[in-house]
This record gives structure tokens, sequence and C-alpha cells, in this order.
């Protein structure tokens, strides 16, 4: 075979080999409900957080809260998966401790009051598997209202001693404290 014959056969099956991994990779579109995460500080330069949460956020499309976030019924804290909590320093929910770590993050919604729930559930998806006797930690928030939000959304605020985590949805807020 001649020299240039040679290199022009394994060229060509180089080339190949590239045109065909090209082609093989297949991207998902993008998620109804896309994952977001929040956490305090909410500078990405601060290095040590005190919080962070991993949630999917639904949007509204003209459907009610009350359809997607049944009122006494322990509810994933948006979309696919449950909330994942990290805290990376123990912290009080109530008058309960809660050890630094990964937790799944539930919510049963009410008229006048949500309950926040610190669960050792990891890796669920939906609240279809919740399960009482894994519950760290429980308290009662009271509801208030602000301006209509389409997208279920989750913020930090610093306070004293702590960090409050914000849950918005449509009219609907909440404010859960943590506590140092």
């Amino acid at each position: 075979m001649k020299n240039s014959t040679l290199i022009s056969t394994i060229a060509f099956a180089f080339i190949m080999l590239l045109s065909t991994n090209v082609d093989a990779q297949k991207f998902a579109k993008m998620d109804k409900s896309p994952m977001d995460a929040a956490a305090f500080p909410t500078s990405y330069k601060e290095s040590n957080k005190l919080i962070k949460v991993v949630y999917s956020r639904p949007q509204l499309k003209d459907r009610k809260l009350s359809d997607l976030a049944p009122n006494g019924k322990v509810w994933r804290t948006g979309a696919n998966e449950a909330a994942e909590l990290t805290l990376y320093t123990d912290m009080k929910l109530g008058k309960t401790t809660v050890k630094a770590g990964t937790y799944t993050f539930y919510l049963i919604p009410g008229e006048t009051e949500w309950t926040a729930i610190i669960s050792t559930d990891l890796n669920v998806w939906g609240s279809y598997f919740y399960k009482k006797e894994n519950d760290v930690a429980r308290l009662s928030v009271p509801v208030t209202s602000g301006d209509s939000l389409e997208a279920f959304s989750i913020a930090f605020e610093g306070v004293d001693n702590g960090v409050h985590m914000h849950l918005g949805w449509g009219t609907t807020r909440i404010a859960v404290p943590f506590t140092k």
C-alpha cells in the first residue's frame, strides 16, 4: 500500500470516528419545572454557607395553588424530587436542634399556617414516600400574602441569630425561621 493511500485511509477513519461521536450525544429538553438552589449567605463568592436548599420551580400556568399543593397534605416543596435541605452548621427549627447535614424539606399547606418538616428521607420523588417517623423537626408558620409569583420561589434573609427561609407562590408567602 502506498504511503499516501495509508495516510488517506487513517485520516478518513479518524474523521468518521469524530463525526459519529458528535451525532451520538443526546441532550434532554429543558425541564418544565427547572431545578434551582437558594443559599445563605446569598453571594456566590461566599464559601461559608449556613444553609442551602435545592428544589424545582413549578409554574402556576393558570392553575390554583390549592390544586398543586393541597391543604392538609404533605407537599414536596416544589416539583419533581422533594426539596433537599443542607445545613452546614447545627441550627434550630423552632425548639428542635437539627444537626448539620442533608435532609428532605417538606411542607403541609394550610389556610392560615403551613407546617415545615425536616426529614431524614433522601433521594425521594415527590412526597409519595413520606414517612412521618423520619421527621427530625416540625414547625407551624403563619401564611401571609404578597404580589403574585408565577414560579414557586425560595429566598433566604439573614436575621439576628439565624436566617429566614422565605417561600412564595401565587400570592401565598411563608417564612420559616432557622436559628443558631
